[in-house]
This record gives C-alpha cells, structure tokens and sequence, in this order.
C-alpha cells in the first residue's frame, strides 16, 4: 500500500490554521478615527488615554474604542463620520499644541488578535481613500541658496589667506569678487580654485576693475538639486509620521518631483500646512550705520554687504547684514514658551555644534552691539485667471521680528521673542521635523474619499469572488472528485495569500487585486496540469493508485518551469517597478509560492486520505 509521508499531512494543517489565524483580522472593517500623535514626534505619554476620555466625556462624545498604537499614538475610534469631525475639534483644543489631532481610519479588529500579531493587511489610497499629493521641489531656489552660501564663504575664506577684495556680488548664478590690482586677483583665483575644486574660476573681461568669477560646475550644480530633493525627501517623511498615517509613500518622481500618498488621512488642509510649510530664522548682524536704513528705503540703494528689510509691527527700515550666523539646518530643535519678561510668546532655540560655535563667537566679539532675527516663510496663493484656471504664485515673507543688543555671550541655548503664537508652535514643530532644504510647490492633489475607496473594494471583492465561482464550477463539473480538490485547495490558497500579505503588512491595491485574480488562475493551471496527467497514465495502463502517484510526480516538473518563469517575470517588476506596479509584483510573487504549495501538497493530501485502502478499478477525475 501506497505510503505517504506523515510530515506532508502536518504541514498542511499547520499551514491551514496558522493561515485562517492570521487573516482573520481582514473579515474586520475600518471605523472614523481620530489619531493622536506628539508634535515633537515623541511617543503619546501612558496617561494620554485618561486626557482623552475626560475630553471627550467633557464633551458628550461617545468613542467606540480607544487604545495606544505600537508607533507610539493614540486612536480613538466612533461610530460615524459626523461624531468623528466633532471630536478631533474637542481633542485637539483640549489637548493643545503639543499634540496633532489628525482624522483617519481603524481597524477594528480585537485586540485578543493583535497581542499575536495578527493585522489586517494596510490598503492603498485607491482601496482606503486618502490624500494624494505631486510635490515639487523649487531648484531654483536650491541653487540660489548655494550662491549665497558661495557669497559668504569665498569672501571669508580669502580674509583668512590674508587676501583683500574691494567688493562682492551676486551675477547670475555665479559670485565676482573686484580686487585692487591683478596680482591680488591671481592669487585669489589660485586660492579658490584649490580649495573650491566643485566651482569654475575665470576673470571676467571688459570689467572696470580685476573681476573675479566663480560659479559652480554642472556636476556641482545637479549635486545640490539632487541633495536639496533628497533632504526634502527625509523631511517629508519626518513630517508624515506627524500625521499618524499608516503605510505613507513618499518617493522621489524624476529629477525634482515627489510623490505622497497617505491613505486613509481625511484632513488634506492639515497635511498641505504641515507638509508644505517652509519657516525659519536667520540670525544677522546689524548695518548700525546713522539713517542707513532710512537712506535705503528712500533710495532704493541698498550697500553691497547688506539686506533691506522691515519690521514687523512697525514696518520700519532694518539694514541686516548678508553674513548669516546661524539659519534653518543649525537650528536642531525649538520649543515654544513664554518670554518671563515681556509675558510675549517665545522661542527656545538650541543649535548644533557648528551654529553654536559661530554663535559664541559672534557674541562674543560683539557684546553691547544689536543682532536682529528674520522670520522667512514661502507660501503659495492661488489665484485664478479669466478663464477659471487656477495659478500658484509664490510669495515669499521675510520680517525682522527682533533686533536686540546682546547683553552677554551666548552659543548652543538661547530664547528668541517677537513671534505671534500660533508662529512659535508652527516654527517649534517644523524644526523638530527638520527644515526643507528648497520649498516645494503641490503641482496635483487628488483626495480619495472614503466612499470611493470602499466603492473600489467592493467591485475587487466582486471581481474575486466571481473569478472563483466560476472556476470553482467548472472544475468540480469537468474534473468531478478531483475537481473538487482543487476547489478546496483553491480556497485554502486564498487563505495563505491573505494571511502572507497580512504578515508582511504588503499594502493592498486595485493591481494587487489583480494579482490575487491572476493567482487564482495560475493555481487552477497546475491543478488541470495534475489532472491531465493523471488521465494519461490510466489510459497508459496503470492502476489508479499508480496513475495518481505518477500524475502528481511527473507534473510538477512542468508546473515548476511555469512557475519559476512566471516568478522571475514578477521580481524583476518589483525590482525596477514603482508603487501600483511592486503592489501587483508582490501579490503575484506570494501567490506563486502558495498555488505551488496547496496544488502539489494541498491536492495530494486530500486525494491521499479519500482513497486510502479503497479497491479502485478507475479514478474520478
């Protein structure tokens, strides 16, 4: 009598129940949620659960669940949309600024399933609905920064070699430098050019006087955009996870572009101010010059080393200096507080080792003297033309919020006043999620709602479920009994799938479901492969017992080229595909390797105990 191993029939109940297990958890919905996270980006404290039901119990607000998420947030779900919108208010105005409130999806699954680490699989945005945002970065921007930075550090740098210019400016996108004679110009030119190996060096001819001209090599130029494109790539990130998404994307479109999908975020205005916002401060010297500034103003000529600028409440004339001692990357962290004083809203501000050191030094050698402190935003209004067609115009805000004598030295830790509140949280938060090296502009935003989504899956489900039926009648009726086993099969090869993609948390898409439906076909192909041989045999002569064994041997050679060309197709578009395309690549690629297992050992298992110790003069097949 045919044996067959003990191990083959363990594996597949094993297999089957650890299967059911752990996609069990997708048989459970979403629910409206509001995500709580800390704006510094911390985990929640273990007391927030008690914050929160006293917020909402103080506003006659039912929540369904509330618990602690492993990234560190707190969820609280409710029963409707409407009671969702009306808690986020509550929560975030009780809670204040040291929290985001963010609406979102939750599961519901019980938490008896999630301490074994069952969840349902992630769904993408066209599944669970969300934000959808083409970002892109102004490089423009970049590179004007890098000339500045140029027209700070070359002049510095040729002081330390003992080498005098008489002036400097920006043309273009290239830095001259005027020297008194030629010989000062030649050793400039030498100097910069050992040092400055990413810049071109050349004398501008027809100039009245020795000109030098420094501007960055192409490879040095496509450097910086790419560095400006991958800083904002890591800082988006950064401020996404602000926002409690599950399974963001955030990745990098073509030379200047960014892709940001966040599924299952209700509040597009909350992500374009967190995602988009570009503040920062600048710490300057101060031009203090008699009526300089008032002379600029009038005038329109502003001196080559200054900036012109004005004051916030007043709007009067500041000369600052273009020397910048400490800006945007330096600043590691601040924490908005209350200035003891003045009773006005403050900042905190700590920098890291390189602005604390030019800091110090710079109030060191200037006790007695004002520094002032410019507060720059980009922001971006829409506006529309005759015809109706919306236009972004950048508009950059630049204002002189403090200009202050500095009483005593200070470097890594000092307090900044003049901000309005909701700009010193503002500033505080962004900070604290690192600064955008170039602003960027929204070029397309798309919102998927809930409805949508839900819409999506249904159809998915439709097409799935249809597949199956019709696949599932047709082999029980072509292949009879054996029909019948791959049906089985078929079912628990869903079971697998699902359960593999819950486990790894593969995000879920329309092509995913497309990949599901292609597994269920590739599945049914080594089933009708297994039957056919098997029929075959039997009419080659062999006993049924001998043509089953024979069937399923001689087979899995064929279903095992087909699947091996099939899965290598699948990794190379996971590989060198993009979002929808890896979804879809995943699926296919779990779905081979369990239409393998379940056709092959699911199939034989089942055919192995029907017909144990049975007298067969034929096979139902």
């Amino acid at each position: 009598m045919h044996q067959y191993p003990l191990w083959k029939t363990l594996t597949l109940i094993v297999v089957a129940l650890f299967g059911a297990l752990y996609a069990l958890p997708n048989l459970y919905g979403e629910a409206p949620a509001v995500q709580i996270a800390t704006s510094s980006g911390d985990p929640v404290p273990s007391d927030l659960g008690a914050q929160v039901a006293k917020a909402l119990e103080a506003g006659h607000i039912a929540a369904t669940a509330s618990r602690a998420e492993k990234g560190g947030q707190w969820v609280v779900l409710f029963s409707d949309p409407e009671t969702q919108l009306k808690a986020e208010d509550v929560l975030q105005r009780e809670l204040g600024s040291a929290y985001v409130a963010s609406l979102n999806l939750a599961s519901t699954t019980p938490s008896w399933l999630g301490k074994l680490g069952a969840r349902p699989m992630p769904l993408g945005l066209d599944l669970r609905g969300g934000v959808h945002l083409l970002l892109e970065v102004d490089i423009a921007d970049a590179r004007k920064s890098a000339v500045q930075r140029y027209l700070t550090d070359l002049p510095n740098y040729l002081r330390g070699q003992d080498i005098r210019y008489t002036a400097r400016r920006v043309a273009g996108d290239a830095v001259q430098l005027e020297f008194a004679d030629a010989d000062k110009l030649e050793k400039a030119r030498a100097a910069i050019a050992k040092s400055y190996k990413e810049l071109d060096v050349s004398v501008v001819q027809g100039a009245p006087a020795p000109t030098l001209q420094a501007r960055m090599s192409d490879a040095e130029a496509k450097r910086i955009v790419d560095y400006a494109v991958q800083q904002n790539l890591v800082t988006l990130r950064n401020r996404v996870n602000r926002l409690g998404v599950t399974e963001p994307i955030v990745q990098r479109q073509g030379q200047n572009r960014i892709l940001l999908q966040l599924p299952g975020l209700q509040d597009p205005a909350r992500a374009k101010e967190v995602i988009g916002n570009t503040a920062t401060l600048e710490y300057r010297a101060v031009d203090e010059t008699p009526g300089a500034a008032q002379s600029a103003a009038a005038s329109g000529i502003v001196p080559p080393d200054d900036d012109l600028f004005y004051t916030r409440d007043s709007h009067q004339p500041v000369l600052l200096k273009k020397d910048v001692i400490a800006s945007g990357p330096q600043l590691l962290d601040a924490t908005p507080t209350i200035d003891p004083q003045s009773g006005t809203p403050a900042v905190s501000v700590t920098l890291d080792s390189a602005g604390a050191a030019k800091m110090f030094a710079f109030t060191r050698a200037n006790v007695g003297k004002p520094m002032g402190v410019l507060y720059k935003e980009t922001l971006f209004d829409t506006n529309y033309n005759a015809e109706g067609v919306a236009m972004r115009e950048r508009r950059d805000v630049q204002t002189v919020i403090s200009v202050a004598n500095i009483r005593e030295p200070f470097g890594k830790r000092f307090q900044t006043t003049g901000l309005q509140q909701k700009e010193a949280a503002t500033l505080s938060d962004l900070l604290k999620s690192g600064a955008l090296a170039a602003p960027i502009v929204i070029v397309e935003e798309r919102t998927v709602g809930p409805s949508l989504g839900a819409d999506n899956i249904r159809r998915g489900t439709h097409a799935a479920i249809a597949g199956f039926v019709i696949v599932v009648v047709f082999m029980a009726v072509y292949y009879t009994v054996f029909g019948l086993f791959a049906d089985v099969a078929l079912m628990l090869n869903m079971i697998i799938l699902v359960a593999l993609l819950s486990i790894f948390q593969a995000t879920l898409t329309m092509p995913g479901i497309a990949g599901i439906v292609l597994t269920l076909g590739m599945a049914v192909d080594a089933n009708v492969l297994i039957n056919e041989r098997i029929r075959e045999e039997l009419r080659a002569g062999l006993t049924p017992q001998a043509a089953m064994t024979a069937g399923y041997e001689r087979a899995f050679l064929t279903i095992a080229d087909s699947n091996v060309t099939t899965f290598i197709a699948a990794a190379v578009l996971f590989l060198f595909g993009q979002g929808a395309i890896k979804g879809f690549a995943v699926t296919l690629m779990l779905g081979i390797a369990t239409s393998m297992f379940t056709a092959i050992v699911g199939t034989r298992t089942l055919a192995h105990y029907v017909f144990k110790g049975r007298k067969l003069k034929d096979l139902p097949v």
